[in-house]
């Protein structure tokens, strides 16, 4: 007789699992070998699982961490924070889906000037806490963002070259945040980053910057090459950092204006943003690699300006 025929018979006698529920437990320490396969799995089972409210625990904990995060998942709190203004950096939707909710949603960003991006289920799953994201995802931003002319008037109101970062695609934020952790400790008067392809201002990037976001104005643009020929324009020289750029870290002249471009670790600059750079920097490298990492970069070229304002 195989287990569910053996199990089918022994349930149905009285007094067994069926009829007296924990009785039974009892009944088959007794008989062994005619435990049911459901009892088998409570007996080598019993350490694992787990009670009511250890598991409302386990929630409350995830639900916390996504908090902590500045992760708002599920329609209802998505619309609920668009609806009270809250400040959201960009809102994740599954891609495919045509739910009448994820399209008002959706409308209702773009009408806030949200960055809606569309990703698949899998992605959506690896950024969700509470694993019930919904097919919605919006990341909180830690702050508002700033214009480039008020960037720029700051520095003027101080009496002050301007000194900017410009981060071409940095999508990293532990790298984004160290980085305007960074510009806040060189004085640079702000940091400006793309709308898409790039971190924004999260609660992770928040957390890595030490608290600089709250002192470093960061502006944020549709399209970097278009904003580097405007800053030349306004009489800013852009000085882009490359593996083999012409000119050497100590012989450019960062004492004027200037917009330091820093490009994304795995691929540097873009191609377009690389060719509106008045110079292309090269950090002298005496090591066996040939790159630092995006934010050592920005470190150096940041402290040999301020070495030079200070001469």
């Amino acid at each position: 007789m195989c287990i569910r025929d053996r199990f089918k018979s022994i349930s149905q006698k009285p007094g067994t699992y069926k009829d007296k529920g924990l009785d039974f437990y009892k009944f088959s320490v007794n008989f062994p070998f005619q435990t049911p396969v459901p009892m088998l799995y409570y007996l080598l089972n019993a350490k694992k699982l787990k009670t009511r409210e250890q598991l409302m625990e386990e929630r409350r904990k995830q639900d916390l961490t996504a908090e902590a995060d500045g992760i708002i998942e599920g329609r209802n709190a998505v619309i609920e924070a668009l609806r009270a203004g809250e400040p959201i950096d960009k809102i994740y939707l599954q891609k495919g889906e045509t739910d009448k909710t994820l399209g008002h949603i959706a409308s209702k960003a773009r009408a806030a000037g949200v960055v809606v991006v569309e990703a698949d289920k899998r992605k959506l799953d690896a950024m969700s806490r509470t694993h019930a994201h919904q097919g919605v995802i919006a990341l909180a931003a830690v702050r508002e963002y700033v214009s480039v002319e008020s960037i720029l008037q700051a520095a003027q109101d101080k009496g002050e070259a301007p000194l900017l970062v410009v981060c071409d695609e940095i999508s990293d934020p532990h790298n984004l945040g160290a980085i305007i952790r960074t510009a806040e400790c060189a004085g640079a008067h702000g940091v400006i980053i793309p709308k898409r392809r790039s971190a924004g201002l999260t609660a992770v990037v928040a957390k890595t910057s030490a608290g600089a976001v709250a002192h470093v104005p960061v502006a944020r643009v549709p399209n970097i090459p278009a904003l580097l020929k405007d800053l030349k324009k306004q009489g800013v020289w852009v000085f882009g950092t490359a593996a083999d750029g012409t000119t050497s870290l100590y012989d450019a002249d960062l004492k004027g204006p200037a917009a330091i471009v820093i490009g994304s670790e795995g691929d540097g600059m873009t191609r377009l943003a690389a060719e509106n750079c008045d110079f292309l920097v090269s950090i002298p490298m005496r090591g066996k690699l040939n790159s630092l990492n995006a934010s050592a970069a920005a470190a150096i070229l940041l402290y040999e300006a301020v070495r030079q304002r200070l001469g």
